[in-house]
């Protein structure tokens, strides 16, 4: 705890940040290996367990939840978006490799700096444009599109759940900016999911032997620790600093793909890893030296 307490604040983030991104590539796992069962009731679960941690968290401490008009809508599209964001990453993780899955689902930050150009009105360079642009090369070379290839449409699936988590974490960064905390983002987000997928899951419920129900459960846990930390991350440390740090999340993916389901990515899957992780290494060199030179004048 004492080296803990010492440590840095970048170096703390960059701990959680890896954490986190462990967790989520942990909650992956978890889903695929849960069996065929539908993405609905994956979902309900997975939120579940974030709803109640977060609740938990808000009754702590015992304050009232007051939310400004403005913030109703914002909450509402990164719900909405964030809840197909997050059927269509398990569906993909059903029916693709799980580093495919993972990766494709991580284009969600180059999906954000596009809808933060239109919606939080940022200004986006030509340099920033061009490395969008080569992740979305890196992630055709994932997906692969091809009438005769059957992950096609898995792929694509993917890659739509990565949208809308883009778009989804664009709301999550307004709110922040309006003072939202991030306890009742999750809180909000997590019900809104669970409410959503409450009538598929009762109409359309597949029974889960107990092993199913335990891995399920587990997932969810990953999941809320997944959130937990990268939140604890970003209050560390700044996003431009650390969120690079995520895509450790492949690495993860790819090792626990191989070593639990055997699973070994093809060539141009590789070269579409090695491309989306470039540009997220390069975006943020970028990012760096632009706040330098900024500060420095």
């Amino acid at each position: 705890m004492t080296k803990w307490k010492n440590m840095k604040p970048l170096y703390k983030g960059m701990i959680l940040i890896i954490l986190s991104a462990f967790c989520f590539a942990m909650m992956n796992m978890f889903v695929h290996l849960s069996g065929e069962l539908p993405s609905v009731q994956k979902s309900f679960f997975r939120n579940f367990i974030a709803f109640i941690i977060s609740g938990i968290i808000l009754l702590r401490e015992g304050k009232s939840v007051k939310l400004k008009k403005d913030a109703f809508m914002p909450l509402f599209l990164r719900s909405l978006f964030g809840t197909f964001g997050i059927l269509c990453n398990f569906y993909a993780l059903d029916q693709l490799d799980l580093a495919d899955a993972s990766i494709l689902n991580k284009m969600s930050p180059f999906f954000a700096i596009i809808f933060s150009i239109f919606i939080l009105k940022e200004k986006i360079k030509p340099v920033q444009l061009l490395i969008v642009f080569g992740a979305l090369v890196g992630a055709m070379c994932v997906v692969k599109p091809s009438f005769q290839n059957t992950s096609t449409v898995p792929a694509l699936i993917a890659l739509c759940g990565g949208m809308c988590a883009g778009f989804a974490y664009t709301m999550v960064r307004f709110l922040g900016q309006k003072g939202v905390k991030g306890a009742v983002i999750v809180c909000v987000f997590s019900g809104f999911s669970c409410l959503v997928t409450l009538p598929f899951l009762i109409f359309g419920f597949l029974p889960m032997t107990a092993s199913q129900v335990i891995i399920l459960l587990l997932a969810g846990v990953s999941a809320a620790g997944g959130q937990f930390t990268i939140t604890s991350a970003y209050c560390y440390a700044p996003a431009k600093d650390v969120s690079v740090y995520d895509y450790s999340q492949i690495i993860f993916a790819a090792a626990l793909g191989f070593f639990v389901f055997g699973q070994i990515p093809d060539l141009l899957s590789w070269i579409g890893y090695f491309l989306i992780v470039l540009m997220a290494v390069l975006m943020f060199v970028y990012n760096k030296k632009s706040s330098g030179s900024v500060n420095n004048g």
